[in-house]
């Protein structure tokens, strides 16, 4: 197995934080309008399937920027859908 360099490693680390941090604005918009209604809840159901496996993947081939931003992904998608499930429900 190849060793991957500092350089690389960062922008591995780069993306994942862009990428990742991307979800926090659309978190904190639903959260304050009490409203999930323009997200789709197939498109999330999805994407966090797809994260998820991300996830697995990071884990099974140890990539650190794979694994903590799929880890963080993760977690925001599904914040993202119970409040579209909870906020959907009124």
């Amino acid at each position: 197995m190849s060793t991957i360099s500092p350089a690389v490693n960062l922008i591995g680390f780069l993306a994942a934080a862009c990428t990742t941090i991307s979800f926090v604005p659309q978190l904190v918009r639903v959260w304050q309008l009490r409203s999930a209604r323009e997200i789709s809840l197939i498109m999330f159901s999805v994407f966090s399937c797809g994260v998820f496996l991300w996830l697995l993947y990071g884990i099974l081939v140890r990539s650190v920027p794979i694994i903590l931003a799929n880890a963080i992904s993760l977690a925001l998608s599904l914040g993202i859908l119970a409040l579209k499930l909870r906020f959907d429900r009124k």
